[in-house]
């Protein structure tokens, strides 16, 4: 619930809400609802201002880094998106491949107003190559900026669809962090689970170990045992270590930014920087105004 709220907000950064509250402060047509509306409007303005700034900081702030020499943590990658996989991925409306999509499906109601009956996105995972090495990306909560978007009508029906394709130039800033089969792997309990997976199977580990054919373990019976399976341990965390590391980058834990776009930083960091502009002017304006409101008590 968190997540989502954070990504709403997120979404004040280019939203139209003041000019919705504008437009309802001309249809009450009193003082009292013209100083509710301009009070959000205000909120509003120095929230998304806010949430703009940060964007912009933390996009100009974070420098590039190379998959193969990243460090662990907060970074920023640019790379070819590429699908995770053999089979790519079928978007919801559409149905053409793609890495990632969004959907929305709207109905116009009887007041003849668009209303949204079904929405979603996917959450699989897609790779991101920037030469040095892949990183597989989880979508899963990021914020997602993309200059694909497909608009069509079907009788009283309206479907929009956003995606990510394969070969995107991509975008990602996020927590990175390596997984190593060999850094992973628990020998103690690997062990533990191969011993007690052939306890379950007491004919095929006496017939191995039971030497005496007494029907039991002894102690020594026992050490031969676990000989054995230390050595098939150790040859599976061999085989473990053998293994690619795999490198990922998704949501940060500490609530900074996680953002995706096909869009290059420097269009995305002057984007920020306009709405920032826009909703400090919004604001300021608004205040201006209800000061104005307050002083004229006969408007």
């Amino acid at each position: 619930m968190l997540v989502s709220l954070r990504r709403e907000y997120a979404y004040l950064v280019t939203s139209g809400a003041q000019l919705l509250l504008l437009f309802l402060g001309v249809q009450l047509e009193s003082r009292e609802g013209w100083l509710a509306c301009l009070s959000l409007m205000a909120t509003i303005s120095i929230l998304a201002w806010l949430s703009a700034l940060r964007r912009l900081r933390t996009i100009s702030g974070t420098p590039t880094s190379r998959i193969a020499s990243a460090a662990q943590g907060y970074v920023e990658l640019m790379g070819n998106g590429r699908a995770y996989g053999e089979m790519p991925l079928i978007s919801k409306l559409s149905l053409l491949p793609c890495l990632w999509y969004r959907y929305r499906i709207q109905e116009k109601n009887s007041k003849d107003e668009w209303q949204t009956i079904d929405s979603g996105e996917s959450t699989e995972p897609f790779l991101l190559d920037d030469g040095s090495g892949s990183c597989v990306i989880d979508p899963s909560n990021a914020e997602i900026l993309t200059k694909y978007k497909d608009t069509w009508h079907d009788a009283r029906y309206r479907y929009t669809e956003w995606k990510l394709i394969d070969s995107d130039k991509l975008y990602a800033i996020g927590e990175f962090r390596t997984w190593s089969g060999a850094v992973e792997f628990d020998s103690r309990a690997e062990l533990n689970a191969l011993l007690a997976e052939w306890k379950l199977d007491k004919p095929t580990l006496h017939a191995r170990f039971d030497l005496n054919n007494d029907g039991e373990l002894d102690m020594n019976e026992w050490m031969l045992a676990r000989q054995a399976a230390k050595r098939e341990v150790a040859k599976k965390k061999r085989e473990v270590s053998a293994q690619p590391d795999i490198h990922l980058i998704g949501q940060p834990r500490d609530g900074k930014l996680f953002l995706i776009s096909n869009l290059a930083p420097e269009k995305l960091s002057r984007r920020y920087l306009f709405w920032s502009w826009v909703h400090l002017a919004i604001f300021f304006g608004t205040l201006g105004v209800l000061g104005w409101l307050l002083q004229n008590t006969e408007f």
